[in-house]
């Protein structure tokens, strides 16, 4: 049995590319049980989301999860919904097509940019098929989550890896890690923030919300929690917020086992009656909106809120599209692809003196120009 898939034809004097896949958690085709069942069925198959000895998980994943959670879910999507489809995939595409058109307009024309979810549709082995059809020879790989964790980032570079294994010509890699601390990510949450507060006024507490994992990771050295942590405190600082009036929650968890705390809708909860009467709640470990954040904090947690005896309850969506986070995207793009670029050979001259003329400009800063 061959162990290399057939490489594309190749033309000899093609001029090789630049590829950028945007990596995202993903969601079911459909918000209907039949389409929400699979999907759930490969994300808690992975062993970076669930690490219980698979002998031990398959029947209470197959008999048990698989059978009762679907239709629950799919209940969830149904309410989320758009007639575009799913408000993940529709901002990831959107957010690829505008980063096209960003490098372009900073002079690297041709970048080929493309989209994938790490479980659903379109996966990473078909993306990365495409981009090695559209002679990409180096691909940065970007997933869209701000703070790194085994089950987030590193399952994306597990499905990455296995995609490639049996690619005969290997192409350069590269991937951003994280960018919890990017300044232009900072400075677009703080301006997303600064903008709802001019509009609605501020609450007595901002709610920053991420994503939990299980508390055990922490233990065993995953930085999530650390990162998430430093993200709150830069995004506090510049919004110059006195510390105490900002509170850090996690949310979504998943079985008994123990998750990071503070839980996000008990906290909510507990609010009330410690005389806080209005909140904003915002995500910044999700790139876009989503289930998590449009059901499960905009829907479930303000109904918590409110029941509970509070009066005000404002969610402020996530980055998405806004044009501030896709030039702070497109510059941690362009940093990450460095020498890359700059030796892009479709560059115009125009370009490359500009180029030129900074690196001298820089050198001369430095005292280095001779």
């Amino acid at each position: 049995m061959a162990r290399y898939r057939p490489e594309p034809t190749h033309a000899h004097g093609s001029t090789p590319r630049i590829g950028v896949l945007l990596v995202n958690l993903g969601s079911p085709e459909a918000p209907t049980a039949a389409a929400v069942r699979p999907y759930l069925k490969q994300f808690l198959s992975d062993p970076r989301v669930v690490e219980i000895p698979r002998l031990a998980w398959w029947p209470i994943l197959n008999l048990i999860i698989l059978n009762t959670r679907p239709a629950k879910s799919a209940e969830k999507y149904a309410s989320i919904w758009t007639d575009e489809g799913s408000p993940l995939r529709v901002h990831t595409e959107r957010q690829a097509k505008l980063l096209a058109g960003f490098l372009t307009e900073a002079g690297h024309h041709d970048v080929k940019v493309d989209w994938a979810m790490r479980y659903g549709q379109p996966s990473i082995p078909d993306r990365l098929d495409a981009l090695r059809a559209a002679s990409c020879d180096r691909i940065l790989l970007v997933p869209l989550y701000p703070q790194y964790a085994g089950s987030t980032v590193g399952s994306v570079m597990d499905e990455v890896a296995s995609s490639i294994h049996a690619w005969r010509n290997l192409p350069e890699l590269r991937f951003i890690r994280s960018y919890h601390d990017d300044p232009g990510y900072i400075a677009a949450l703080a301006a997303s923030v600064t903008e709802h507060w001019a509009k609605n006024g501020q609450a007595d507490r901002l709610i920053l919300s991420f994503h939990g994992v299980p508390r055990y990771t922490l233990d065993q050295g995953d930085p999530y929690h650390c990162e998430c942590h430093k993200t709150a405190r830069l995004l506090a600082d510049a919004l110059d917020i006195a510390p105490e009036r900002v509170m850090l929650t996690f949310q979504s968890r998943f079985g008994k086992a123990e998750w990071l705390k503070p839980y996000t809708q008990p906290t909510l909860e507990a609010l009330p009656k410690q005389g806080v009467r209005s909140v904003d709640v915002m995500c910044p470990g999700f790139s876009s909106d989503c289930l998590e954040t449009l059901e499960e904090i905009a829907m479930e947690c303000k109904e918590a809120f409110l029941t509970h005896g509070g009066e005000r309850f404002h969610y402020i969506p996530c980055l998405n599209t806004r044009n501030d986070w896709m030039h702070a995207l497109t510059a941690l793009v362009i940093r990450h692809a460095g020498h890359w670029l700059a030796a892009d050979p479709r560059r115009s001259t125009a370009d490359r003196q500009v180029g030129k003329a900074r690196a001298i400009a820089l050198g001369a800063k430095n005292g280095d120009a001779k």
